[in-house]
């Protein structure tokens, strides 16, 4: 049993405080009083707050005479507040957080209850909103009439404890566990990703979907699944009944010169050669909705001023239009580029960047994420199954195989997810009797090889070393898989970009081409001696 006093405290009910007349009122439930009436809560104290007229504070005075008939030992405090509109919440959380913040707590000699039965909506809001953020240290009680009654005894009603101490409450505490852990399986598409900091930016990922309405930037390598992302995170949105309109994806890449500004503000009818018809434009497509600008880094910079325009006023000028137009859209960029190197050589505004670079995350590709190549394999063979009807799984040798090449550093996986759904759907499709064999994996993993330019044989360098040169295995297949890339490119820039993939997003001023130029040295070797 408790030594401390409990003091309530609470709004005198200006209607259910009310009813009754005369020795008719006991007949009838009132809250206020009830609440002193309780068999198992002793209220030391009442804290009751009332209007100003005339006629609350009459109330206020009789219902504090009852509590004392009732309940000799309750003190009965009065207190007036001036409510100019009792429904408009500002003004009556401002008027609670005062009396609050006033108000002489003394949580070592005392327990407090707040009463949210009597008062508006509005005020029962706001009471319940300062007892969760704790400027009240109380519990709330609420009140209600009791279903049956002895009609010889006063109507007391019952009562029930809120804590919203959630830990108090397993339940509950586990639904919005398994609910936000449903979110993350949601964004991960059910794939039990197994590298951390995958998971990790995942979790960051639904916690500011979920929360706020900011610009995200997505930064990775083409195939890391920044689109696939970008739906699933509207998706999540959309479910919450965050957003109600479209989701717009635009590779803009794709977009070039007027065609550019077309696509993305829409135009004018005549406003340049061609535009017989007017156009509304991408932007105003995602009116209420989310708009995806995948490689946002190769936007020219008239696009990008209009854009930033757009995201900060939601409103823009169509081409050849000199009325604006509203669209309020939320948004999602994706790059593969180093946006912050872009913007110290004058190829990306730094207004845009800073306007997009609130919620910054990076997509690793799959050859920087090689534990979670296994169940990506599982969630492909899942996906075959759905569009096709048919379900495919490995021998156990032949995943084994597969599963031993697709981890290894000799996998470059350059084109990242797309190219590993590519390679999973064409040994599902050969399939004999829904089962890839052995020398169905080792197919592939021989086409995989000869993509990525691994067949060359060790004689193939000879040439290029001489033969006083001595490398570990390691060394070797690794300068033969840079030599292939480097022949696939078009220039030591382009090589440096594709072999620097990752590495670079971390740099501010990525020198690709002299990185390469300066690995190949090491060997011995220039760009001219392997590319011609």
């Amino acid at each position: 049993m408790s030594d401390k006093s409990t003091v309530a405290i609470g709004f005198v009910g200006a209607t259910l405080d009310r009813v009754g007349k005369g020795a008719n009122r006991w007949s009838h439930w009132r809250p206020s009083v009830g609440l002193c009436q309780q068999q198992d809560v002793l209220i030391h104290r009442l804290e009751l707050i009332h209007g100003v007229d005339a006629r609350d504070i009459s109330l206020a005075g009789r219902i504090a005479d009852d509590i004392r008939q009732v309940s000799p030992e309750t003190e009965v405090r009065l207190h007036p507040m001036e409510l100019k509109n009792p429904w408009d919440f500002e003004e009556v959380y401002g008027a609670l957080h005062d009396f609050t913040s006033a108000y002489a707590f003394d949580t070592e000699r005392e327990d407090y209850l707040v009463h949210i039965t009597t008062g508006t909506h509005v005020a029962q809001i706001c009471w319940f909103l300062l007892t969760e953020a704790r400027f009240l240290p109380a519990r709330l009680i609420q009140t209600s009439p009791a279903r049956r009654r002895d009609p010889d005894e006063h109507a007391t009603g019952t009562h029930a404890l809120i804590d919203l101490d959630l830990s108090r409450y397993d339940r509950i505490a586990s639904r919005f566990a398994h609910k936000r852990l449903e979110g993350l399986a949601f964004l991960k598409s059910g794939i039990a990703t197994r590298n951390l900091a995958f998971n990790r930016s995942i979790e960051q990922i639904e916690r500011v979907a979920v929360r706020s309405k900011a610009p995200m930037l997505l930064i990775g390598p083409t195939g890391a699944g920044k689109s696939f992302l970008a739906r699933r995170i509207y998706e999540l949105k959309r479910g919450r009944h965050q957003v109600l309109g479209r989701f717009v994806e635009v590779n803009c890449a794709t977009l070039r010169g007027d065609g550019a500004m077309s696509a993305l503000f829409g135009h004018t009818k005549g406003a340049f050669t061609g535009a017989q018809n007017a156009r509304d434009g991408l932007l105003r497509a995602a009116h209420g909705g989310m708009l995806f600008l995948d490689e946002i880094g190769e936007l020219g910079l008239d696009e990008q001023a209009m854009l930033l325009k757009a995201i900060e006023e939601k409103r823009f000028f169509p081409m050849g239009s000199d009325q604006e137009v509203e669209s309020d859209f939320l948004i999602i960029a994706g790059t593969h580029r180093d946006l912050r190197g872009r913007v110290a050589q004058g190829l990306f505004r730094e207004d845009l960047y800073a306007r997009i670079n609130l919620w910054t995350f990076n997509l690793p590709g799959l050859a920087g994420r090689r534990e979670d190549i296994e169940p990506n394999i599982d969630f492909e063979l899942e996906r075959h199954a759905r569009e096709q009807g048919q379900l495919v799984r490995f021998n156990l040798e032949a995943r084994r195989r597969y599963l031993a090449f697709a981890s290894s550093s000799e996998a470059a996986w350059l084109g990242n997810f797309r190219e590993l759904s590519a390679s999973i759907t064409r040994m599902a499709t050969l399939a004999d009797s829904g089962r890839i064999d052995e020398a169905l994996a080792l197919e592939e993993i021989q086409r995989l090889r000869h993509a990525w330019g691994l067949e060359q044989s060790e004689d193939e360098l000879q040439p290029l070393l001489g033969t006083d040169m001595e490398l570990d295995l390691f060394d070797r297949l690794q300068l033969k898989a840079v030599i292939a890339e480097c022949r696939r490119a078009d220039s030591l820039s382009d090589a440096g970009r594709r072999l620097f993939g990752v590495s670079r997003l971390g740099k501010a001023n990525p020198n690709d081409a002299d990185r390469l130029r300066k690995y190949l040295a090491r060997f011995g070797l220039d760009w001219k001696q392997i590319t011609s």
